[in-house]
């Protein structure tokens, strides 16, 4: 890749804490883009899928603690030293600390697999959030991506996609109808907003 194309490819980050279905996908999404790169994926947990599946596709894999989230900045310095033009957190469950959402202004999206503003808030992730749904009958479900700012789930809606729940629906089966709404619109979105960026 030359000097000139290097300084024009928007650089994203991802941070994820499970298996890291949504990360593989973005990376492979943007993996022949000579505009958009995935350059680093975080996790904040040596088990977690995401960070194998990021060696397995070339791109940084990076474990962090708490103390390098929360109180020593080791994490804000790695940021700052990437300049991603967008960080993603995919299935990250921790907070994100408010130092590196002042570094990085509207640059950090979330993704939540409901309508938010229901079914958002601390705990409310992956099953959880589907069984609560399936539990108050809702007739409707979806994706909602986000910026991020101090509390979860709480940033201004960048954009929501509807999915119906039938009456046979489970937990899993609506966790799967989400999953398929999450790899078609997230890169879509994710690209659209890089594609916003001068």
């Amino acid at each position: 890749m030359s000097d000139e194309t290097k300084k024009t490819t928007k650089k994203i980050v991802i941070f994820a804490s499970g298996s890291g279905t949504n990360a593989e996908n973005i990376i492979k999404y943007f993996q022949n883009s000579d505009k958009i790169e995935v350059v680093a994926v975080l996790s904040n947990r040596r088990s977690a899928g995401a960070l194998k599946k990021a060696h397995r596709l070339n791109v940084k894999a990076l474990l962090f603690d708490k103390e390098a989230l929360y109180y020593s900045h080791e994490v804000l310095n790695v940021l700052k030293d990437i300049d991603p033009d967008l960080i993603v957190l995919a299935g990250f469950l921790w907070l994100m600390p408010t130092n590196i959402l002042e570094e990085f202004p509207n640059r950090v999206i979330n993704i939540h697999p409901a309508l938010l503003p229901k079914y958002g808030g601390k705990g409310m992730y992956g099953s959880r959030v589907h069984e609560a749904v399936i539990e108050k009958q809702e007739k409707e479900s979806g994706i909602t991506i986000h910026y991020v700012n101090p509390k979860y789930d709480e940033g201004q809606v960048i954009f929501q996609n509807t999915v119906s729940i039938e009456e046979n629906d489970t937990p899993e089966s609506l966790a799967e109808k989400i999953h398929e709404l999450e790899y078609k619109h997230f890169p879509e979105v994710i690209q659209q907003l890089l594609e916003e960026k001068k």
